[in-house]
């Protein structure tokens, strides 16, 4: 797995949103056949425009021969400046190919927030 550094004062990158760079990272880290990267912080008790939570659809021939918690540990590598600068959640499904499509091509829906509520 390569990691991507992406430079935080190149003019790019303070135009892109979590969610882009996000993308970017894992395109790069992982060339996957599918990604998703869905934004849920409207989901949970942080201020808007927050992009603190997120799920993520990986689909990649990389997690073959990976169990579950290495390909979350690539994941979370290649993503590890985002948590540093203030991704505070991330609902991670990776698969490869065939698990893609042996599930068909479809993810779980997020459960709803545990935590605080907007309406307190």
């Amino acid at each position: 797995m390569s990691l991507i550094a992406l430079d935080p004062a190149s003019p790019e990158q303070n135009d892109m949103t979590r969610r882009e760079r996000i993308e970017q990272r894992l395109q790069s880290a992982l060339s996957p056949t599918h990604l998703e990267v869905i934004d849920e912080s409207y989901m949970h008790s942080v201020p808007d425009g927050a992009e603190s939570h997120f799920k993520v659809v990986a689909v990649s021939e990389s997690f073959a021969k990976q169990k579950l918690v290495g390909r979350h540990r690539m994941v979370n590598q290649a993503l590890q400046e985002e948590f540093e600068s203030g991704l505070h959640a991330l609902a991670l499904h990776t698969w490869t190919p065939q698990e893609w499509f042996e599930k068909g091509g479809v993810a779980p829906d997020s459960p709803e927030c545990m935590g605080g509520s907007k309406s307190d």
